[in-house]
């Protein structure tokens, strides 16, 4: 059995969370295989909003096994809180939430090491969401960092110490005031390894191979997205993980020949959080209404997002870099309004016009080129058949599947679980 997986193809916040929720009574195992509580995956389902940092989007269905990937890097403290939030709703965690021994921990100095190195860098920071993610990542390809496996060992602490002074060392360097109580930082984060013991740890590519081996339907699921990949997104105002579909196969030790189909998940506009180079960001009245409708905030930082039209250059390279081979349209309902829509279908580049992405694509490089459509008034949020869908829409989503040339299989239409229509 081939593992399918999901990720975003936009700048993140594409609603990966609601999807992986609504598929997941297809799947036996849902898989997370990067990044860590930098993401908030959202979810809305019996008018109850869940937001989910590092725990896989498949926890509340009850014949779902989540797995915390190898390639997830783990704030124990965080995670505490998450395992807390849903102690109301009686889930069988110690049974249906596995964690990776491979998978890094994010510690204190981890944190205090990304806010000092965010703040020496003033008019120039990259939009960190300051949750250590990145020094943990310096730490895990410096082969300094510590893993879930070692919290089973007898010297975890002593190890802890040894990267603890190091950090604070490096911390001494920045030439920045950051104001904290390690101790008390400390203190909670022993609280939440504690906690942490509680759950079942894995070998997880093991059970991954012995998962696939017994027909075993499994989802991969991303966080971010693809144009914040570290090697592939734009780049240094990028995330530490690798986002695209290559990071499954690292992130959770699964052969790229098992991958089956890669669900590309994309907003119907395009936003943007922190800083960066965003080509068809708008500072307008339009602007303003999608990022009101659509409650462009950050699920993780509360952060306002930054929005745009649809990048259809942008798009269609995700597309090829990740082997899509389905797309799943989200919010197209914060549309409805909008008496004419444009999507960037190439760049004015240097003087000339392309349409692939290219190495820079700062402002002073690029001017995007858009093709304009005719949009649509009706409210879609109560429409639950393809039907149903006003003619413009349709329009939309045909102009995009040829230009793409992988077929749009869902449409969102609002939050909840149930506004979702399955072409």
């Amino acid at each position: 059995m081939a593992v399918d997986l999901l990720l975003g193809l936009q700048w993140g916040d594409e609603g990966k969370g609601k999807i992986v929720d609504v598929l997941t009574q297809k799947y036996d195992i849902i898989a997370r295989f990067q990044g860590g509580p930098n993401a908030g995956h959202t979810l809305e389902f019996n008018g109850i909003k869940h937001v989910l940092h590092t725990i896989p989007s498949g926890i509340f269905h009850e014949n779902a096994i989540n797995i915390v990937g190898n390639g997830v890097v783990i704030d124990p403290v965080i995670f505490k809180k998450e395992i807390d939030a849903l102690g109301k709703f009686n889930l069988n965690l110690k049974d249906r939430l596995l964690i990776s021994r491979k998978a890094h921990l994010i510690l204190p100095t981890h944190r205090l090491l990304d806010a000092a190195s965010e703040a020496s860098k003033g008019k120039a920071k990259i939009g960190s969401t300051l949750k250590g993610i990145g020094p943990t990542y310096m730490d895990k390809t410096g082969r300094n960092g510590l893993r879930v496996g070692d919290i089973e060992l007898a010297d975890f602490e002593t190890r802890y110490r040894n990267l603890t002074d190091k950090h604070q060392e490096m911390i001494s360097h920045y030439n920045v005031e950051i104001q904290y109580n390690l101790s008390e930082l400390e203190a909670e984060f022993f609280e939440a390894i504690e906690s942490l013991k509680k759950l079942q740890f894995i070998d997880s590519e093991e059970y991954m191979h012995q998962a696939i081996k017994s027909g075993k339907k499994i989802l991969a699921e991303g966080a971010q997205g693809s144009l914040l990949d570290i090697d592939f997104g734009t780049y240094p105002f990028v995330t530490s993980s690798n986002t695209t579909a290559a990071g499954a196969c690292t992130g959770l030790g699964v052969a790229p020949t098992k991958i089956g189909e890669v669900l590309g998940i994309f907003k119907a506009y395009t936003t943007r959080v922190g800083s960066g180079p965003f080509p068809t960001e708008l500072f307008d009245e339009d602007g303003e209404t999608m990022g009101r409708i659509g409650r462009e905030f950050g699920a993780t930082t509360g952060r306002k997002r930054r929005c745009g039209w649809l990048d259809l250059v942008a798009l269609k390279y995700a597309v090829q870099v990740n082997g899509v081979t389905q797309l799943m349209m989200m919010k197209a309902d914060v549309l409805s309004g909008f008496e004419t829509l444009k999507v960037c279908t190439s760049y004015k580049y240097n003087g000339k016009e392309i349409n692939h992405l290219p190495y820079n694509i700062e402002e002073q490089n690029v001017t995007p080129i858009y093709t304009e459509m005719k949009g649509w008034a009706k409210d879609l949020t109560q429409i639950t058949d393809t039907k149903e869908l006003p003619k413009e829409l349709n329009d939309y989503i045909s102009f995009l599947e040829k230009e793409l040339e992988v077929p749009i299989t869902l449409v969102s239409v609002g939050p909840d679980r149930t506004q979702t229509i399955v072409r």
